[in-house]
């Protein structure tokens, strides 16, 4: 039988902790099924710090960073500080089966590659650049990558700045590279674009990427509330 990957597009914007709660369902229930799912959605202002907790990474304090209306967590991803908001098309793969054909290196690398593939779809031409994680154009940062693995499963994902505001990553060090810019599809293209437009380009090309057929995640799995 066919692998299929079941998807979930709720783009919000959800308070970090109620996804990484529904992260946390999805990934106790594939842990059993073996099934794969894909949640695509962006989030209200927050920093996240990966399982090293680089807090030299972060240029503000707990409560600066509150004072902008901007949370901090710490969660069990690799990679450094990162910072989500709205117009960030943030991608959760909770993958089973999927994640066993080629190893976490090969995972990571087709996250990449689906970031590519949706930022060269609005005209932008993204690459990988060996070394670094995520997807650049040219020496801008356009997608972060950072992921966990439990029982078999992976958490966590990938972002893609769609519309984002920029100048909140002033407040960290994105992913330590202390050296490099960040930058968004709207900057790249010079207008904001869809982020529901966006968010259907990066579910064809999970699909594409993953070669496993999309369908809508039935709705009594999990929700968000």
């Amino acid at each position: 039988m066919q692998t299929v990957i079941y998807c979930l597009t709720a783009l919000g914007p959800w308070d970090y902790r109620t996804v990484w709660r529904l992260q946390q369902t999805l990934h106790a229930r594939c842990r059993v099924t073996r099934e794969n799912v894909l949640v695509l959605t962006q989030h209200t202002p927050v920093v996240t710090l990966g399982y090293r907790r680089q807090t030299e990474q972060v240029r503000l304090s707990a409560a600066e960073l509150w004072g902008r209306g901007i949370g901090l967590v710490a969660v069990e991803r690799g990679g450094g500080a990162t910072y989500h908001g709205p117009g960030q098309l943030v991608a959760y793969p909770i993958f089973s089966s999927l994640l066993r054909h080629g190893g976490v290196r090969r995972f990571i690398s087709r996250l990449e590659e689906v970031m590519c593939r949706v930022s060269n779809a609005f005209g932008v031409p993204a690459t990988r650049q060996p070394g670094r994680p995520g997807v650049w154009v040219g020496e801008r940062k356009l997608g972060a990558v950072g992921i966990a693995i439990r029982g078999g499963v992976s958490l966590h994902g990938c972002a893609l700045n769609v519309n984002t505001d920029l100048r909140s990553f002033s407040y960290i060090v994105p992913c330590g590279m202390a050296d490099k810019t960040v930058t968004s599809l709207q900057q790249e293209c010079g207008a904001p674009l869809s982020l529901a437009a966006v968010a259907e380009s990066m579910r064809l090309s999970f699909a594409q990427v993953f070669n496993a057929p999309m369908e809508d995640m039935p709705h009594e799995w999990a929700y968000l509330e």
